[in-house]
């Protein structure tokens, strides 16, 4: 187990570093960050006093440095638009997007359960093609468009719930649906094929032959192990949710990391970019990781592996 956690680890931390160099890398490509900064119609001598003082002046492998190094001891720069640290900024708006993907994983997993368990306990029906055209349908969605779809419909048209901000409980809900609709495909193919097998196995022919319920078999013995690979691929969800809060706070104008994060690119904030980039990058790495030992736990034999 531990030279599994080890190798997990080391992954991890290299995905990390990757990523540290690609955001570094595509800010610089972006253009001059001096005049980005203060303008298109500055004069040469503004850009040198912009380059000295944010240290654009020094070569570009000893900026990358300074800010790995930085980025390790929790200093994320500071925001050219706020002048705050980068590190305060996503702190004071992570609540929302943390709630966010919440709301969002457990609706995913009470909508995708049911319905998995529904369609493997009538495998090949009509329910059954209905439910994986509605997983074929859902993957392909694009969340932006849903997300306006929701907004014209339940709050435009019908009043139901607010179409921005989170001032009560019920501005999540939209969002959170949205969030929900991209991970239920993959929950809910998962719980599906992971009862079919289990409702196929020895142990639960043996405890129909004991005459136990319907009920007794599909909820306690079948979805206690057909459950274990979603419990733990749920937590791999919750980063895709997160790292897609971007769009989905943009279109519902939740002032989360994710907006925090368009906000600073359209505004040629790079300090908060990069960031937001790592933050939102790291978590999801690190909930990557925690499904793998989660699997590690579930299934002894990819501790082998």
């Amino acid at each position: 187990m531990l030279k599994f956690l080890a190798r997990r680890a080391i992954l991890a931390v290299l995905v990390t570093l990757t990523v540290l160099t690609v955001s570094f890398a595509l800010t610089r490509l972006s253009g001059d960050l001096a005049i980005s900064i203060a303008g298109p119609q500055a004069s040469q001598a503004d850009l040198v006093i912009i380059r000295k003082a944010y240290g654009l002046d020094r070569p570009v492998v000893v900026q990358f440095f300074d800010w790995v190094i930085s980025a390790a001891q929790g200093d994320l720069g500071r925001s050219f638009l706020y002048h705050e640290p980068a590190a305060n900024l996503i702190k004071a708006r992570l609540p929302i997007t943390l709630t966010l993907g919440l709301t969002g994983l457990a609706i995913a997993l009470c909508t995708a359960i049911p319905l998995g368990i529904l369609a493997a306990m009538r495998e090949g029906s009509a329910f059954d093609r209905g439910i994986m055209l509605i997983a074929v349908i859902g993957q392909a969605m694009p969340s932006f468009w849903l997300g306006l779809l929701l907004i014209i419909g339940f709050g435009l048209k019908l009043g139901w719930l607010p179409i921005s901000g989170v001032d009560t409980w019920d501005g999540y809900v939209l969002p959170g649906i949205v969030l929900a609709f991209s991970a239920i495909p993959a929950l809910m193919r998962l719980t599906r094929s992971g009862m079919v097998d289990a409702l196929a196995s020895d142990y639960i022919r043996t405890a129909r032959a004991k005459g136990l319920s319907r009920t007794a078999i599909v909820l306690k013995h079948a979805l206690r192990n057909a459950a274990m690979p979603v419990v733990a691929i749920a937590a791999v969800q919750l980063g895709f949710m997160l790292s897609g809060s971007i769009v989905i706070e943009t279109v519902f104008a939740l002032n989360g990391v994710g907006y925090l994060g368009w906000e600073s690119i359209s505004k040629n904030d790079f300090p908060v970019v990069q960031a937001v980039v790592l933050f939102l990058a790291v978590v999801y790495i690190a909930l990557t990781l925690l499904a793998d030992l989660l699997n590690a736990v579930l299934d002894p034999r990819l501790r082998a592996s």
